[in-house]
């Protein structure tokens, strides 16, 4: 385990940062058992924050505390991928009943960039997660284009569980997929720049729902 030491004892919420990037940037892995003891020596903290922080994360759904066992990273059944789905699609469906509506040219090239990138190689594990990095970043410019904040922060909460459960279902099949959610992804694009909201609601609906099949199969 590698953490970056902290310059000086911060605020719980700058140790649950740290944590949280740590699992979500799977340096933590699904199931994984944290010593609370060694975070706090490695972040350069007291045990006060990192349990303050481990409570938080708990809140999240992201650590489990378990009553005489320890803490550990959470682990998702086939059931909690797919509520996370359909709690997913009905945001990403509204973001874009708004976004159809307010799309700018500056947030439609951005979206074409991603699409390029995210059509680039995938060769190594470097190149995956960046691919991943890009494919998150596809997903909340959608919910950015709505200019809800309260849609975005809710958003967010549900990305940290597909996270999770994206490192629990990594498998060796995973590049072969790449062509289908490119395409997907295309659709999505034209569908909003079209402004046609049935087509993008159908666009959105095939490609999270395709991915929630793909996940729980896997897992």
């Amino acid at each position: 385990m590698k953490l970056t030491q902290l310059k000086r004892q911060r605020a719980t919420d700058e140790v649950y940062l740290a944590l949280r990037q740590s699992i979500l940037g799977h340096l933590f892995k699904p199931g994984e058992r944290l010593q609370v003891d060694e975070i706090a020596q490695k972040l350069g903290v007291s045990l006060t924050p990192v349990r303050h922080a481990i409570q938080q994360l708990s809140a999240e759904g992201l650590i489990e505390i378990r009553p005489r066992s320890g803490t550990f990273v959470a682990t998702l059944t086939a059931r909690d991928v797919e509520e996370t789905s359909d709690l997913r699609c009905a945001l990403e469906c509204l973001a874009g009943e708004k976004a159809v509506e307010r799309l700018t040219a500056e947030e439609s090239a951005r979206f074409h960039q991603l699409l390029a990138a995210m059509a680039e190689p995938t060769l190594t594990e470097d190149d995956r997660k960046l691919h991943e990095e890009n494919n998150s970043r596809f997903h909340r410019l959608l919910i950015d284009c709505s200019g809800n904040k309260r849609l975005a922060e809710a958003y967010e909460g549900l990305h940290a569980h597909l996270v999770i459960a994206r490192a629990h279902s990594r498998d060796a099949g995973w590049e072969e997929r790449l062509a289908v959610e490119q395409a997907e992804h295309e659709e999505i694009v034209a569908a909003l720049e079209a402004r046609d909201l049935p087509r993008l609601t159908q666009a959105l609906r095939t490609h999270i729902l395709r991915g929630r099949l793909s996940m729980t199969q896997r897992l």
